[in-house]
């Protein structure tokens, strides 16, 4: 790929059609090159944006909402993963046509399309906000709060420390914010030093994927059983199936039969109601927490009338079997709808964070990127530049064989590479919820992202002793802390670099910037990320961020589907455009994340208005 932007002339002849907004530069003109030939040989260096987005695809939607989903329901809700992954691989390969055509990022094309960029950048700025709720640092502080405190932390308890002769004592809760903030500083560092953060990028992600999916599978092959592995991998096809609320005693017998032990625990269970807050532990007014019911000296979100500690309940039930049986539709439990949304949005990348998959398919030198250029690092990429504007080829008798032999290998690249690691990422953490974890366990807002950890240690060490199962349980979060602190870079950088990226197209004063000076717009937009990141992790939970931060990103994707449609519509030569396949899947993948973000945003409504509440006082 040519470290310098130059546009390419050698195709005279050739005027580049209209580019959309006139608020908007014009392209230049250039030869489409060939595409690499695959071979075995190759493989490795043909490897593109699929494998750095499928590293930073197992994050938090795999480790965090997939263990909590299947902890709680098993494995009958995975079908979810399986439609959201399926429409963001159509989006990718989409936003990547685009670029190959042009050169330029799919945020580019967005902001050429009417009425202009002004209105783009209100649109966006709104749709991209829950990128910059940075759930992954808080939760990737878990793991690290654990291995210093021996256990899983928790939150109202104290920890106290030795430090220089001085006695600290610190809220767990604390701990955890302030060991957020600490990672989530450092893992701005690869994105500041390295040359091309494209390729620094995508060496963490290789060691990412290596060292997890690696792990992952040592487990899964050691220590699970063949219905764990058939009832996750089941569940990514049993579509239909739903959370319900009810017992167990299915033919109303009084006596627990066989099949009727939905969380395995010996015993035939009822509903247990759940409690509302009732004590202000703050005292500003409102309840917040639960009244101790029973008197164990514990907080009671539910009446626990075994007494196990583990609310009974939940169910799934088929729709489609639900009405050929002829019951009718089932009662839908839509109290967990804000987390099953949160599963699907981030089962792969999710929001707008699949973006820089365009952007990366630039940086790559694929087609048209080739005469454009990439972002360097601020340190150590002074070779490096960025035109200001893209490229485009005319699609005659002999370019368009090159055009299709590109699309190919953007196809390859998502469904060889990216989408196989989604659904692996997926299905390896939420094995080992189903296998070490009582079904109907419910995660911890604060800690979630250790919550498999122990149930792994116990079954190991009751196998191959105490000491196998202390290395286990600190692999294990060893493996959470690689999942949600490497991404924590890769997702930062998707956020910075899909505004760095409009800016120098479509700000003249930044457009009139030598192509060299992109770094430093690009270290300012991040530094205002970091500002904005540290502000936010103090004042939020860890998993209450997932949920807030993924009910936008199902809005964002989901409008971005469309738009993105329209764009290689409009923008796009005839020959170039996509097919109906890919116009209806589209479409179709537009409406399943706008319908869970609209279902999620109904039930978080009284949460978002409480927090706007907070942060306005």
């Amino acid at each position: 790929m040519a470290t310098e932007a130059v546009p390419s002339s050698s195709n005279t002849s050739f005027q580049a059609p209209h580019p959309g907004s006139r608020h908007m530069p014009t392209w230049h003109t250039g030869e489409l090159i060939d595409a690499p030939v695959f071979t075995w040989r190759n493989w490795f260096a043909l490897l593109g944006p699929g494998l750095l987005l499928g590293g930073a695809s197992i994050g938090g939607g795999e480790w965090l909402m997939g263990p909590a989903v299947t902890a709680r329901y098993g494995g009958a809700l995975m079908w979810l993963a399986t439609l959201s992954i399926l429409g963001q691989v159509i989006y990718n390969i989409e936003i990547s046509r685009y670029t190959l055509y042009s050169g330029e990022p799919i945020f580019t094309g967005k902001f050429r399309t009417l009425p202009g960029p002004l209105f783009w950048v209100f649109v966006y700025v709104l749709l991209d906000f829950g990128s910059f709720f940075p759930y992954l640092a808080a939760s990737a502080a878990t793991p690290v709060a654990a291995v210093m405190l021996g256990h899983i932390p928790q939150p109202d308890d104290v920890a106290t420390f030795q430090m220089w002769g001085l006695s600290l004592e610190l809220s767990q809760k604390d701990m955890i914010r302030y060991l957020a903030e600490g990672i989530f500083l450092l893992s701005m560092v690869p994105l500041i030093f390295g040359g091309k953060i494209y390729n620094t990028l995508r060496l963490l992600m290789t060691f990412k994927i290596v060292t997890v999916l690696g792990f992952l599978l040592f487990l899964a092959i050691c220590f699970s059983t063949w219905a764990t592995w058939s009832e996750i991998f089941g569940g990514f096809v049993r579509f239909g199936s739903v959370p319900v609320q009810r017992g167990e005693d299915a033919n109303g017998n009084g006596v627990l039969d066989e099949g009727e032990d939905w969380d395995s625990d010996g015993r035939l269970d009822t509903v247990e109601e759940a409690l509302p807050m009732t004590v202000d532990a703050d005292g500003n007014g409102k309840p917040d927490t639960y009244a101790d019911v029973d008197g164990d000296g514990k907080p009671d979100a539910f009446a626990d009338q075994d007494g196990d500690g583990i609310r009974d309940g939940d169910n799934v039930e088929n729709i489609f079997t639900s009405l050929f049986s002829g019951r009718g539709l089932p009662d839908i439990d839509f109290s967990t709808i804000a987390m099953l949304a949160a599963f699907a949005s981030i089962a792969g990348s999710g929001g707008l964070t699949n973006a820089p998959i365009s952007n990366y398919t630039r940086d790559q030198g694929w087609g048209m990127g080739y005469h454009v250029g990439a972002i360097p690092s601020v340190v150590g990429g002074r070779n490096i530049s960025l035109s200001h504007e893209g490229t485009v080829f005319n699609p005659t008798a002999e370019s368009l064989p090159r055009w299709r032999r590109w699309y190919k290998h953007v196809c390859r690249d998502q469904l060889v590479v990216w989408m196989p690691a989604c659904f692996l990422g997926v299905a390896l953490p939420s094995m080992l919820s189903v296998q070490f974890l009582r079904r109907g366990t419910i995660a911890s807002e604060w800690t979630a992202a250790g919550m498999t950890a122990d149930g792994v240690s116990q079954h190991v060490g009751s196998l191959w002793g105490g000491t196998a199962g202390d290395v286990i349980w600190y692999l294990t979060l060893l493996c959470g802390f690689l999942v949600l602190g490497c991404t924590v870079s890769s997702t930062a950088d998707g956020i910075v670099r899909r505004w760095v990226d409009v800016f120098w197209t479509s700000v003249p004063a930044i457009r009139r910037l030598n192509p060299r000076d992109i770094k430093y717009v690009y270290f300012f937009v991040l530094l205002v990320y970091m500002i904005g990141g540290v502000f936010t992790l103090w004042v939020n939970k860890p998993l209450g961020l997932v949920t807030i931060a993924t009910m936008i990103y199902n809005f964002a994707l989901g409008i971005s589907c469309w738009h993105v449609l329209v764009i290689n519509l409009i923008l796009l030569p005839k020959a170039l455009r996509p097919g109906w396949f890919v116009r209806i899947g589209l479409v179709l993948a537009g409406a399943y994340f706008t319908i869970l973000a609209t279902l999620a945003a109904i039930q978080k409504f009284p949460d978002l208005l409480e927090m706007w509440r907070s942060w306005s006082a």
